[in-house]
């Protein structure tokens, strides 16, 4: 369960018996009680611990003393009714895939944050990006665990459905699928600017089309227009875009201001679109944020923008694994959608695209997504610095890179150097960003923690 935390703690309580095991809960669960019961034979135990070597030890400990009471924790033999219940025989343990762990861990805890907050639902803004479309899919899996407890009977969660939603304390309301359910609690908006591609803004509503969230599709220019022109009207000066011949300095705040006005208006929305919906008493939504955990010890996002939220539930999910889990449910959700989300090239869309540059993710942090993963393993998991995670790279990306993929190439000590000082360099400067980082479920080792 939840505790309100960035930890979802799992299930799995087993039953073993002499190594066997006999009975397991379930890993990941909706439900606020399970019980989980097993017929064990006390025979078995005593025959298990009558090994020499154990009687050996017990002969020279020391005795106890022992109180005879008229108790019994089990029946007599002669009135046992063995036709009742069998002894339980050992059972093989169930394993998650990674990508089920997330998409399952990430549901539980995205329901009882929500249940517990009284929120209406979730608002994310849907960029049309691996990083808002993995949330996205985050809160589908969600409804889908939701709509299969309630056809189990699970009546709170049936209650807990129709008082988020805004249903009076009478209604007979059941959600059919997950779609209907996603369409009364979740709303995706796209926010386009004049730097947006078609492409993404299709993306974004396709998806919001087959998870059946409430989905708007807006324009920021004239919100990010009018906060220049106040600058413009002190300054008499109009800041450009690089590509426009603009400085690196007027380049990076007009980027930033796009994105920060997207969460302004994140907020706005979420706060006004159930009551403009017409959900009973208003409310307001939790909104959702969407920044993985590679791009925040890079430091590659804005501060106080959409990275900025309630709560993200990919925050602690590398970008590998998120590839990884699209690729999942994409197949197991049925959303064929999401292959093109796969295909795409990660960027912010914040420069204009012109015939020659189109902004990407991976050039604009100077380092692969793939090497910040290693990163951040050695930073945290072995607690090396500058100089050990350049020793230990080097017996790796200087030798054995080729080996983990056929198209990479062998770096030399001099890049590995490099990659290592740029890394180190990034993620100490941009330490005040993690300090107001939006709380995030702890999934991966090397998730920051600063917060």
């Amino acid at each position: 369960g939840c505790d309100g935390d960035r930890l979802y703690y799992d299930g799995s309580s087993m039953i073993i018996c002499n190594g066997n095991v006999l009975a397991h809960g379930s890993q990941f669960s909706l439900d606020d009680v399970e019980v989980v019961t097993a017929t064990i034979d006390l025979e078995e135990i005593r025959s298990a611990r009558s090994a020499p070597s154990r009687g050996l030890q017990s002969q020279q400990a020391q005795k106890y003393p022992r109180i005879n009471l008229d108790v019994r924790l089990s029946k007599r033999v002669d009135d046992q009714d063995y036709h009742l219940q069998g002894q339980s025989l050992p059972i093989n343990l169930q394993y998650h895939e990674p990508e089920e762990e997330i998409a399952l861990g990430g549901a539980c805890w995205l329901w009882d944050y929500l249940r517990r907050s009284h929120a209406a639902g979730f608002f994310i803004p849907l960029s049309g990006g691996i990083d808002s479309c993995a949330t996205s899919v985050m809160v589908f899996s969600m409804c889908r665990l939701v709509i299969s407890a309630i056809d189990k009977g699970n009546k709170q969660l049936l209650q807990d459905a129709r008082r988020i939603a805004g249903e009076a304390d009478d209604t007979d309301w059941v959600p059919a699928n997950p779609q209907e359910l996603m369409n009364r609690i979740f709303c995706t908006s796209y926010m386009g600017s004049q730097n947006s591609s078609s492409e993404t803004r299709t993306r974004a509503r396709d998806l919001s089309h087959g998870m059946g969230s409430y989905h708007i599709n807006i324009d920021i220019d004239s919100v990010t227009t009018a906060i220049v022109n106040v600058f413009f009207s002190w300054s008499k000066w109009m800041p450009r875009f690089k590509s426009e011949g603009g400085s690196f300095a007027e380049n990076l705040a007009l980027q930033n201001i796009q994105a920060r006005s997207r969460m302004v208006l994140a907020y706005l929305f979420a706060q006004l679109l159930p009551t403009f919906r017409g959900r009973r008493g208003g409310g307001s939504l939790l909104v959702l944020g969407s920044a993985n955990v590679d791009e925040a010890l890079r430091g590659y996002l804005t501060k106080y923008d959409c990275s900025s939220a309630d709560i993200n539930p990919i925050g602690g999910i590398s970008k590998k694994d998120l590839k990884s889990f699209i690729d999942w449910a994409a197949t197991n959700y049925d959303l064929p959608i999401l292959q093109k989300f796969l295909w795409a090239v990660p960027t912010a869309e914040l420069e204009p695209i012109t015939s020659s540059y189109v902004q990407s993710d991976e050039a604009d942090m100077g380092i692969t997504y793939a090497e910040l993963s290693t990163f951040g393993r050695l930073r945290k998991n072995d607690k090396l610095g500058p100089w050990g995670a350049y020793c230990k790279l080097l017996s790796t990306w200087g030798s054995q890179k080729s080996a983990q993929d056929p198209n990479d190439q062998l770096l030399s000590a001099r890049q590995i150097a490099h990659k290592t000082k740029f890394f180190f360099t990034k993620y100490a400067i941009n330490r005040h960003k993690m300090t107001v980082l939006t709380p995030s479920l702890h999934m991966e080792q090397y998730s920051p923690d600063d917060n």
